[in-house]
């Protein structure tokens, strides 16, 4: 790639960049455009409608420096832990790429330029020289320059985990914080218990009542039996979407059935009494369901059991119920609004087989999408391209076409490729077992990671540079000079990637395109007073992305460290757009407790072993011996490093420590609203296909009276 088609594609999405915020500032003024971008504002009734018209048409930056105001506590406030989880991973890639950039740019970029392997380099004319001037590429073998790079190494290695070691102390010391400035939390006094053993002519309940009264029987509360409502769930959910769009309707146009006109000659119904008695079915049919599924036989084998403090429910948890360990398995309870019900109708048969078939189809996924990694790097290849398609030859002489194709387009096919990955892994996720939303999303996120990862960059690394070696990488003592002869090759590829999909994926983000195309057409069809919700953040699909030009940047911050600034000005943007989306856009719908983190801080570690691989293999080919032996301890002492991190933080993120839950208790003992929380959780774990439900008019009073009895949920 040369440096003109760089520019070119440099030039175009800063164009893109600065008309996209010219469009954003004045379409997030436009009263129809609140619920798109100021959402969160529009439910809490602080967005301010403009009475000079005029004034919604001229440009405004004040949104970025009212989205860089706030403090972290009050993104908490707002966005909760997770939020604060996120942006932490952002300003931690700032603080680092500030770092890397300024050795990169200042003191290794000079050293590659001024290298002597690259002879033919035009000084008159420096667009037309190739990207790999900039790269260590242009070091001749043995050159003394290279302990440049190596001080380097070992220095960005030193500072990132340094950052690790803080950020993860101090997330930890947050997620503390949080608890005990929380409100009291159901999912934190409960937990859930399957594989309750069977007992002769007593139910499920019974069983669970008896065990625990028995061995928990200073601190057990009560229990609410899981029963099999998967069909009966569908019912529901369709039901409730009837519902809400009868009820639109008649608050669109309350006199419309007084317009109707007299049928004189026909008994035919209004389509509102239609929809009335269809409602009215669909109750009596839910009522029987709800019924049916409620009796004795059609219990799953597990329950959420409730405690009169966080110590008694952690005791439980954690100790061994029974002396045979199969029986009384115990997890932590989710929030119950995060509860994921399907997956407990399965067998253990069912999730067994689930889990083997999702792996398989990540598996085909992943292959599958080789295709389009391959279309892009034969579409940087204009050799190629005029060998098999003759006929283009002329088109592709043209030198804007040219920089076009090799600079912008292929970047923009993976980038389309991409956008399609974090929805299927959401969806592969759900049927693994999880028993909550935000459990799935983790695993959604972890997916989307490693996809991500092996896809755009080993993928692409080996497809571009050494796919007809692919056998020969299988062999581990290969593996790392392969990796340091492709990597720098495709350094031109990354760089593009980077500006091209970094910089328009996170202002698309701001731009929310989707949301906004979907907004225009239903004003377009058919303007409604449609109630909306909230969206919320979702981070299996954003998180990913993030940490990996966090890994393109450790990566090739030696080997090509012009990639830096692009990175660096990526996470600018970065910041200051999801500071926005989190404020105005995104509310919290799930709470992990900032257990993204983890995940976050495995993955820096990764990149930098990555790192220490290639600079490895690449001084080995280099010549450089000393060089070589001396940063083979690096991985090693960096893995070490993340076995202390293990050991020395993870216990708080797995469990909340006995003093921390002791204190809480002892607290919540002066607190008056401490007996409406308790009669409020005795029923907080129901499942929301056996609530009472009313759709129609009817007034009989047992259509809103409890559907399980007290054996369901005992005190």
């Amino acid at each position: 790639m040369l440096v003109s088609a760089l520019l070119m594609s440099v030039g175009i999405n800063s164009c893109l960049c600065v008309l996209l915020f010219i469009l954003y500032s004045i379409l997030r003024k436009q009263p129809h455009n609140y619920e798109v971008f100021l959402p969160r504002r529009l439910v809490a009734g602080t967005s301010k409608r403009r009475r000079n018209k005029v004034a919604r048409y001229i440009p405004s930056v004040r949104w970025i420096w009212k989205s860089w105001r706030p403090s972290e506590e009050e993104l908490m406030e707002k966005s909760g832990l997770d939020g604060v989880v996120f942006m932490r991973m952002i300003t931690f890639s700032l603080k680092v790429f500030l770092f890397a950039g300024i050795i990169g740019v200042f003191v290794i970029l000079p050293v590659n330029v001024f290298g002597d392997q690259l002879t033919q380099i035009n000084y008159a004319d420096w667009s037309a020289n190739s990207l790999d001037i900039f790269s260590v590429v242009n070091l001749n073998t043995r050159s003394p320059w290279l302990w440049v790079h190596f001080g380097a190494i070992y220095l960005v290695t030193a500072f990132v985990c340094c950052l690790l070691y803080f950020e993860f102390r101090y997330i930890g010391m947050k997620r503390i914080e949080h608890f005990h400035s929380s409100k009291p939390q159901p999912n934190q006094f409960t937990i859930l218990v399957r594989n309750v053993p069977s007992s002769d002519g007593a139910t499920v309940s019974d069983t669970v009542d008896r065990f625990f009264r028995e061995n928990h029987s200073s601190t057990y509360l009560s229990h609410v039996v899981i029963h099999r409502t998967s069909k009966l769930r569908s019912v529901v959910d369709n039901a409730k979407k009837l519902y809400k769009k009868v009820h639109h309707k008649k608050q669109a146009d309350p006199q419309r059935v007084k317009k109707t006109p007299m049928r004189f000659f026909s008994r035919k119904d209004t389509p509102e009494g239609h929809y009335e008695k269809v409602l009215e079915e669909l109750e009596h049919n839910i009522r029987l369901g709800q019924a049916e599924v409620s009796s004795p036989g059609k219990e799953v084998r597990a329950a959420f059991v409730s405690f009169k403090s966080r110590y008694g429910a952690a005791m439980a948890l954690h100790m061994p119920q029974s002396l045979n360990p199969t029986y009384w398995l115990t997890e932590p309870a989710p929030e119950p609004h995060d509860v994921h019900w399907p997956f407990f109708s399965a067998s253990f048969m069912q999730k067994w087989l689930s889990k083997i078939v999702i792996a398989f189809a990540c598996l085909i996924l992943t292959t599958l999408f080789l295709v389009p990694v391959v279309l892009v790097q034969g579409l940087t290849n204009l050799s190629a391209l005029e060998y098999f398609f003759p006929f283009l030859t002329l088109i592709l002489s043209m030198k804007i076409v040219s920089q076009i194709i090799t600079g912008y387009l292929p970047s923009l096919i993976l980038q389309t490729s991409l956008k399609i990955v974090p929805p299927i892994m959401e969806f592969l996720s759900s049927f693994q077992g999880h028993i909550c939303h935000s459990d799935i999303q983790k695993s959604a996120c972890n997916k989307v990671i490693w996809f991500t990862i092996w896809n755009v960059f080993f993928a692409t690394v080996f497809s571009g540079s050494a796919f007809y070696k692919l056998s020969v990488i299988l062999d581990p003592k290969e593996i790392l000079f392969k990796l340091a002869v492709a990597v720098p090759a495709q350094a031109s590829f990354f760089i593009a990637y980077v500006v091209t999909t970094g910089w328009t994926d996170t202002l698309t983000e701001l731009f929310r395109v989707v949301p906004f195309m979907v907004s225009y057409v239903k004003r377009s069809l058919e303007p409604t007073e449609e109630e909306f919700e909230v969206p919320p953040m979702r981070y299996h699909r954003d998180t990913p992305r993030v940490l990996f030009f966090g890994l393109l940047g450790i990566t090739y911050f030696f080997l090509a460290p012009l990639i830096l600034p692009f990175i660096f000005l990526y996470f600018v943007l970065a910041y200051i757009i999801y500071r926005n989306q989190f404020i105005n856009v995104y509310e919290p719908k799930y709470e992990t407790g900032g257990m993204f983190w983890p995940m976050i801080h495995y993955t820096m570690v990764f990149s930098l072993v990555l790192m220490h691989g290639i600079a490895i293999g690449l001084f080995a080919l280099k010549k450089m011996e000393l060089a070589t032996y001396l940063l083979i301890p690096l991985p090693v002492f960096t893995l070490l490093f993340n076995e202390f991190c293990r050991k020395r933080f993870m216990p708080i993120f797995t469990a909340y420590p006995a003093e921390v839950l002791t204190k809480r208790d002892r607290e919540d003992q002066n607190d008056p609203r401490m007996g409406e929380f308790y009669d409020n959780l005795v029923s907080a774990y129901q499942d929301p296909a056996l609530r009472p439900l009313r759709f129609s008019g009817s007034r009989n009073d047992s259509l809103t009276s409890p559907l399980l009895s007290s054996t369901s949920s005992e005190v």
